[in-house]
């Protein structure tokens, strides 16, 4: 800044309010001021102006696992709001590390970024909630915390849990397997939950052993798969975490030599890209992943500008979309009636 303003004959503070926008300046002077800078290819230094300023510029995203298309549709959102509106976004994957989550907090609060989005934890509450009171603001993705003025995105499990298992039950199916996902997710607990309930509500057996837990991506899915239907060969159909999960599911079956829909019906949890194009089709809850990502970092700017309890936390309703892995029942069907 010392050699534009020498060069140009004018103080520091001159040089300062042309970079920023600032103060008054006469036309040809920010014109003469803005030829040197183009000349000597000055750039403003950032990490001097975020001391001055306290205002870095920069969030930081943290994501469960970059390769899961239903994260890197977040991100795609979150960073399309970012760019419009001025700001970088640090990415951070933990791949379901719990230490490696804590550890990225704690690297973005030494980066000093404004706040942070966290698109699913796997931390405790407690661990969790040390971790985000150190930053300006935050924003949780489908986890909820007691305490802490954070916002929240939340996709509505239960609702979407619920329209999965009721449209099983109406094509006929009677004993509907759950593979659960990871122990430490929001989600999963949301999710078992509602399919538990709605099997009671329908007046269905109930059966832990039905639930099988398992790594949230199609390797974790296909053993999950495997094990569950080997033990129990009853089952007709699977709800399953995600639609990696459920593509895991569908390899299982087919290596099993079991036909889906036919001897296995399955579902998913997400619409991510893949699920229209694998064989058969899979039929799944619909989340708009991008509108998610979006919608975080709206509101992560909201607290970011104070607004606290004026800030409205957002619930977003997913969408069965039914495909070939569980058709809807033919209009000839005439299964028995479920009560409830």
């Amino acid at each position: 800044m010392a050699d534009v303003a020498r060069e140009a004959g004018v103080s520091l503070m001159t040089v300062s309010r042309a970079v920023n926008g600032k103060g008054e300046i006469s036309d040809e002077t920010r014109e003469r001021i803005q030829a040197v800078i183009k000349r000597l290819g000055y750039r403003p230094s950032g990490i001097a102006r975020s001391l001055a300023t306290n205002h870095t510029a920069t969030v930081g995203l943290v994501v469960l696992d970059n390769t899961n298309p239903f994260f890197s549709e977040i991100a795609r959102g979150v960073e399309q709001v970012a760019y419009e509106t001025g700001y970088k976004v640090f990415l951070c994957n933990t791949d379901e590390d719990i230490e490696r989550e804590a550890e990225m907090l704690h690297s973005l609060e030494e980066k000093r970024v404004d706040g942070v989005i966290l698109g699913g934890s796997r931390l405790d509450d407690a661990s969790l909630y040390a971790g985000l009171r150190r930053h300006p603001a935050a924003v949780l993705v489908n986890r909820v915390l007691p305490q802490g003025s954070f916002g929240t995105v939340l996709v509505n499990d239960a609702h979407g849990t619920r329209c999965a298992v009721e449209h099983l039950i109406r094509a006929g199916h009677r004993t509907i397997g759950f593979l659960a996902g990871p122990p430490h997710s929001y989600s999963g607990h949301q999710r078992a939950a509602a399919y538990r309930a709605t099997l009671k509500d329908a007046g269905l057996p109930q059966n832990t052993s039905w639930e099988q837990g398992g790594a949230p991506t199609v390797a974790g899915g296909q053993t999950a798969a495997r094990q569950l239907l080997a033990a129990h060969p009853e089952l007709t159909a699977l709800f399953c975490y995600n639609d990696l999960t459920a593509v895991g599911a569908l390899q299982a079956c087919a290596a099993m030599g079991l036909d889906v829909p036919g001897d296995v019906a399955i579902v998913g949890f997400d619409d991510i890209p893949m699920a229209a194009i694998v064989t058969p089709a899979l039929t799944t809850c619909h989340v708009p992943t991008y509108t998610l990502g979006r919608h975080a970092m709206d509101l992560l700017l909201a607290h970011i500008c104070g607004c606290l309890e004026e800030c409205e936390n957002i619930v977003v309703q997913p969408e069965l979309m039914v495909r070939a892995s569980a058709p809807r029942p033919s209009p000839t069907y005439s299964g028995s009636q479920v009560s409830g």
